[in-house]
């Protein structure tokens, strides 16, 4: 791949992924004004009672968007723009995450590959960065740093590409619970699945951005071999 082309294909998945936070934000903002009978909090507790889990707890943090779970403390942590919100972007967000709780329960696949992960990319990323930078710098004299930089941007590439079926799976369990309980009709569950959609495109050009940067890396290290 020339120098050029990888430019205007990183500069390409940048483009892209500024238009799909924007349409992130554009979306949640405008579902947000559509109102349900539940909470975020109420929905997330009521998925929860429906699959029969009764160790995971629904907690409110701080931020915007910031909504996650952590299968370590057993915890859904929704943002305050979910946790208190009777809307359809709360009860999207939040049926979202506790599709990652019934994952966990149900020991599905890829989300065990993910924690697996986790701490050897935590432990990757607090490094690479240094080791990259190193690498670039002493290239005319070693090779070596930026191999191993690139080895650790590696994991974390194929880190973003684990991510991908979980959030995805995640999505499609929150969405047919929501139509199967009730809590949506035919149309607020089509809101419901186009903002959850909308939140997968951010993994998707993520994971698509880390790799065409571990692509340069890897090309900087063959120009400097040949």
């Amino acid at each position: 791949m020339s120098v050029g082309l990888y430019w205007i294909i990183f500069i390409g998945i940048a483009v892209a992924s500024w238009l799909v936070s924007k349409s992130l934000e554009n979306k949640f903002e405008k579902y947000s004004k559509v109102p349900l009978n539940l909470t975020g909090k109420e929905v997330a507790e009521k998925m929860l009672r429906d699959n029969g889990i009764t160790d995971v707890n629904v907690v409110s943090v701080e931020g915007h968007l910031t909504d996650h779970y952590d299968p370590r403390q057993k915890t859904i942590n929704l943002s305050a723009s979910v946790y208190g919100s009777a809307s359809v972007a709360a009860a999207a967000v939040a049926a979202h995450e506790t599709g990652h709780a019934l994952q966990h329960a149900m020991g599905y696949a890829p989300l065990k590959v993910r924690s697996a992960l986790v701490p050897v990319v935590s432990t990757a990323s607090r490094y690479m960065s240094w080791i990259l930078l190193a690498g670039m710098l002493l290239i005319n004299y070693s090779i070596v740093p930026l191999q191993v930089g690139i080895v650790l941007f590696a994991l974390t590439t194929l880190f973003s590409f684990v991510t991908l079926p979980v959030e995805v799976n995640a999505s499609q369990r929150a969405v047919a619970w929501l139509e199967e309980s009730g809590i949506t009709n035919r149309e607020t569950t089509e809101m419901a699945s186009d903002a959850l959609h909308a939140a997968a495109y951010t993994y998707v050009v993520a994971a698509l951005s880390s790799l065409a940067t571990l692509l340069y890396y890897i090309m900087v290290a063959n120009s400097r071999r040949d």
